[in-house]
């Protein structure tokens, strides 16, 4: 099965039709997990859809691959002091603190993460992101535990986490509202979570959706905004929420403490991939496409931090 076709993401969940719906009923739940199950196992997250990571799976340079492909993206729209992504996880704060990443994907939060805090546990719906992960902290000799789990049906008792973080993971289970209250259950009283769910924002969704529908996409019959948005997103399911939607829907379990927009440099361009949009991109200065992505809000990426009260 294969998800990428070259210009676009394939195998999409079945009735999965508005950007923030969710499963009708518990059936409808297993359809669409399994569905996202099967996508990632055999398209797990390693940032080679156009261009493919030569190197082995188990060798050393195959995560500094990853990693390099992945945080030079990163350092453009979140530059850091110290550590990548430290204007955002509280790497300071985490010496006394259990922590729990929900979707580990291949690993690069965790090693991250795992060398700051009391005890770092990651969990995954996959397992090519366990396998990918549990290699990468053994190889490196960072301490923490690898866990195949469903984020919705945690096997974790009450109270166990003092935060969580996760990266553009919870968006894409079946029933993202039920990983929330999850992360609720399992955090103890005081605890806060980072989160980083996708941004259904007026450019990227709306108008470069628009602009895609009209020169690319009429030939596929991909006629709504959301069928678009879809095809030009990895995942059995992708939701895409604005900050309103979230606040109400992250609300229900947690005080919603702070929202902000981040965005990749290519979100500004509504051009096809290729050499044209590569070369514009090249002249325009990272702190500009911050502006506009951060800023301006037309970035994709909406980062929630949630406090357990």
């Amino acid at each position: 099965m294969k998800n990428f076709s070259g210009s676009g993401f394939d195998n999409k969940a079945e009735g999965f039709n508005e950007p923030t719906l969710l499963p009708t009923d518990e059936g409808v739940r297993r359809v669409w997990q399994r569905a996202n199950r099967e996508w990632w196992e055999t398209t797990p997250m390693r940032y080679d859809w156009r261009e493919e990571i030569a190197a082995d799976s188990t060798a050393e340079d195959y995560f500094d691959e990853i990693d390099r492909r992945f945080l030079s993206s990163a350092s453009k729209y979140m530059p850091w002091r110290f550590i990548p992504f430290d204007p955002i996880i509280p790497f300071d704060d985490l010496a006394d603190k259990d922590v729990l990443e929900v979707g580990v994907g291949q690993g690069t939060h965790a090693q991250l993460i795992a060398p700051y805090c009391r005890s770092y546990t990651g969990i995954d719906l996959t397992s090519r992101a366990v396998e990918a992960t549990s290699r990468r902290l053994e190889a490196r000799s960072v301490a923490g535990r690898i866990l195949q789990m469903d984020a919705e049906n945690m096997a974790f008792a009450e109270d166990s986490f003092d935060y969580i973080w996760s990266w553009g993971v919870i968006h894409h289970s079946a029933d993202t509202r039920k990983v929330l209250e999850e992360m609720r259950r399992v955090t103890r009283l005081g605890a806060t979570c980072t989160v980083m769910v996708y941004h259904r924002s007026w450019w990227c969704f709306y108008l470069c959706g628009i602009l895609r529908r009209w020169f690319q996409e009429s030939f596929r019959g991909h006629k709504s905004l959301h069928q678009i948005a879809q095809h030009a997103t990895d995942g059995a399911i992708a939701r895409y929420y604005t900050i309103r939607e979230w606040r109400q829907v992250a609300g229900e379990f947690f005080d919603v403490d702070e929202v902000k927009i981040y965005g990749l440099k290519p979100e500004i361009l509504p051009l096809p991939h290729g050499k044209l949009k590569s070369s514009i991109e090249a002249l325009i200065p990272d702190s500009v496409a911050r502006l506009l992505t951060n800023r301006f809000r037309m970035g994709s990426f909406l980062v929630a931090t949630l406090r357990r009260t």
